[in-house]
């Protein structure tokens, strides 16, 4: 017989998977309430959302929404960041986390409906910010741009020197043109 409040819980589950756009789930043994409530702030300044789950309910909720291969993660004591901003940010919190304590373990996640290993998410966690992200490829189009506008005015400004040099020389003046960088 089906436990009502197991179905809240596991519609609840489902309901944070779906919003979430990733998932990290973490072994949180040996952690006492402190360090579990530090997580959860820091994770909450994140975006993130840190819960400990029942294993068995967080497959129901996985497999009830066709996600696969969450399974093998689902082993011992679980914790689980829904994360609802930007994941390499989450990431840099639990990685930070757990050079400080040493007793949190990444077990493996969820992004874009792809199954993370801990490698993944320690790769996601040395990533710069998005903005950063933003920044060199918004570089890297606007160099070669200024380069191109650079060499397309050099002839341009080439003319004004030679149009000035011709009006000084009509004046009376030497005639010689200022010395023109390009």
């Amino acid at each position: 017989m089906v436990k009502p409040e197991k179905v809240v819980q596991v519609r609840e589950l489902q309901e944070k998977l779906r919003s979430a756009s990733a998932v990290i789930l973490t072994d949180f043994r040996g952690l006492n309430v402190g360090e579990i409530n530090t997580v959860r702030r820091q994770l909450r300044e994140a975006q993130a959302e840190y819960r400990v789950v029942k294993n068995t309910l967080l497959r129901i909720a996985a497999s009830g929404l066709g996600i696969q291969g969450l399974d093998r993660f689902l082993e011992g004591p679980t914790a689980v960041a829904f994360v609802r901003g930007d994941v390499v940010e989450a990431a840099k919190v639990l990685q930070d986390f757990i050079r400080q304590t040493r007793k949190l373990e990444v077990k493996g996640g969820l992004l874009d409906g792809r199954i993370l290993s801990p490698m993944d998410i320690q790769t996601l966690a040395q990533l710069p910010p998005k903005q950063e992200l933003r920044a060199r490829v918004v570089g890297g189009i606007q160099f070669p741009l200024l380069r191109l506008v650079s060499v397309l005015s050099g002839p341009v400004r080439s003319l004004v020197y030679v149009l000035e040099a011709i009006r000084r020389q009509r004046e009376g003046g030497t005639g010689e043109a200022p010395e023109a960088t390009v």
